[in-house]
């Protein structure tokens, strides 16, 4: 797992609590650091440029009134306005966060925190730097064009229209639901939405409903008491309570079962939820994006999907356009994904022919930019060369354009096991329209296993 490349300070008194956080956020971030002493803040703060400062509210032996804490903050911001301050305390106080935020915090956190969301809180708050770094540095084109966009890279027409949507659903409350093949970038979508919205500098949370077994749901979604089942080993919040300030980016929600369709509509109308184990409500505020490969509106017909659910879902629709579809931006994405890979894989003096930019623009991408950036790395990883060809590249039969009719796609080296299981999970997946139930179907195998040969393939 890649770290996120944020530079992280955690200041506090406790030395169970500073190792506790580094062993925790050293899994995620490239860097953490950590310090018992508050009067350390501003040499650290010189001598580094910290993303992010974790603060304790109090340091003086039984203080609970957290004037430290906003001391401190202050002292940080004026040393350094751009390091975003993460307030912790274990007394909980609502007019003090408010002070708090009204001070310049990013967020407040109570002691003993829960891991998931600490980490999802401090995830949101570095996109959000990073994000804020990319923007003080991108290059526009053009007045009317955008060519990288909260992590999406496009001039075309098709994804101006996207970025429109998304700038003006994002700083409503409504609940977007986002549409798409697979592999066109529905997630980006949903952490631009996020990431522009009020709930920017709260928790992101992401559940992908077509991972999570009918057994689990309730549990994942909705938490569970400790003796709840025989795993439940200690008290656990779920994603809804986890995302309460923040935003649920529930993924593959067509996937979902029509018991669990009633479940989770039954929560999103009440706004509380009841852990497994529990009959105490609990109460839940979440930003709900949803995203999904399949057609809602003919399963509704179909009475696979609840029609009072996708009411609930789509107060805004967002359509993601296939790669086929916006030709005009592979040349950008080429370039972007080649200069990636060319720095992880220490090959700066790697180009590409003008002759592949051309051939890659016309083939047809059923995996959409997901199969266009594994097949960008994939060449850099086995090209001898010090130039990209069109013969670097192992393209999947399917429905080519064309221009690339009576053309082979494959070479016959090429149909190995390996290759030929690939070949087959992406015609079925092109001959049902990205339906996971009926391309799993025709192949003979479960929705689950076609999950893990998708994600083995890069698909």
């Amino acid at each position: 797992m890649s770290k996120i490349p944020c530079k992280i300070l955690i200041v506090d008194d406790e030395d169970d609590i500073l190792l506790a956080g580094k062993l925790l956020l050293k899994q995620h971030f490239a860097t953490v650091m950590t310090t018992s002493d508050p009067n350390r803040i501003p040499a650290l703060l010189q001598e580094n440029s910290f993303d992010i400062v974790l603060l304790d509210m109090n340091y003086s032996k039984g203080a609970t009134s957290s004037k430290e804490g906003i001391h401190w903050l202050k002292q940080i911001l004026q040393l350094s306005s751009k390091t975003m301050v993460i307030l912790m305390t274990a007394y909980g106080d609502i007019e003090l966060a408010v002070r708090a935020l009204k001070e310049g915090a990013t967020d407040f956190v109570l002691k003993p925190w829960q891991n998931e969301k600490l980490v999802a809180i401090l995830k949101t708050a570095c996109q959000n730097k990073l994000s804020e770094k990319e923007n003080n540095t991108r290059t526009v084109e053009h007045s009317k064009t955008v060519f990288h966009y909260d992590g999406f890279i496009g001039v075309s027409p098709a994804m101006q229209r996207v970025y429109q949507t998304i700038d003006k659903v994002a700083g409503t409350e409504a609940n977007v639901l986002i549409l798409g093949e697979n592999g066109t970038g529905k997630e980006v979508a949903a952490r631009a939405i996020h990431g522009k919205s009020k709930r920017a500098n709260s928790a992101f949370e992401k559940v992908d409903l077509g991972a999570v077994s009918e057994t689990l749901f309730e549990s994942e979604l909705f938490g569970h008491a400790k003796g709840a089942f025989t795993d439940a080993k200690e008290d656990r919040a779920g994603r809804l309570e986890a995302a309460s300030g923040g935003t649920l980016f529930l993924d593959e929600i067509g996937n979902l079962s029509l018991s669990l369709q009633a479940k989770l509509l039954t929560v999103l109308q009440s706004r509380q939820v009841i852990r497994l184990g529990t009959n105490k409500p609990r109460p839940i505020d979440v930003r709900l994006v949803c995203a999904t490969n399949m057609p809602l509106y003919e399963m509704v017909k179909e009475g696979t999907f609840r029609q009072d659910l996708l009411y609930r879902i789509n107060t805004v629709e967002i359509h993601l356009p296939p790669l086929r579809e916006r030709r005009e931006d592979v040349k950008l994405l080429v370039d972007h994904f080649l200069k990636v890979y060319c720095e992880k894989y220490e090959r700066p003096d790697l180009g590409i022919s003008s002759e592949t930019i051309r051939r890659l623009s016309e083939y047809h991408w059923p995996g959409n930019i997901r199969e266009l950036d594994h097949a960008i790395e994939r060449a850099v990883i086995l090209c001898d060369g010090n130039e990209l060809h069109p013969d670097d590249f192992y393209l999947v039969p399917g429905e080519p354009d064309k221009q690339q009719q009576g053309s082979e796609a494959f070479a016959e080296s090429d149909y190995t096991l390996e290759a030929l299981e690939k070949m087959m999970v992406q015609k079925a997946l092109v001959k049902h329209g990205g339906n996971i139930t009926h391309a799993a179907k025709e192949l003979g195998i479960t929705r689950t296993a076609l999950y893990r040969r998708i994600e083995k393939h890069g698909l």
